[in-house]
């Protein structure tokens, strides 16, 4: 994973503070993430896809387990004395 930078950015006229400001609300995201999409789409990169790796030994590994089956059948049955 690449480390993230940050940045402090000085000069913002109040035309362009309201403009980022209405957008973010508009479209629900925080102000910085508004920032962070359009300088990247400003310079004309592609933003980085994320992939996560944690779950890469599930993959592939469910095991047919009848008792296993049972077991579930048993947790869905619905006791009707508890729903009077």
């Amino acid at each position: 994973m690449h480390a993230k930078k940050q940045y402090t950015i000085r000069g913002i006229s109040t035309t362009v503070d309201r403009a980022l400001k209405q957008k973010a609300k508009t479209e629900g995201k925080s102000l910085n993430t508004v920032l962070v999409d359009s300088l990247t789409k400003a310079v004309g990169v592609s933003p980085e896809t994320i992939i996560f790796h944690d779950l890469d030994d599930l993959i592939g590994k469910w095991q047919e387990d009848p008792e296993f089956d049972r077991s579930l059948e048993e947790q869905n049955k619905i006791d009707p004395q508890l729903w009077k």
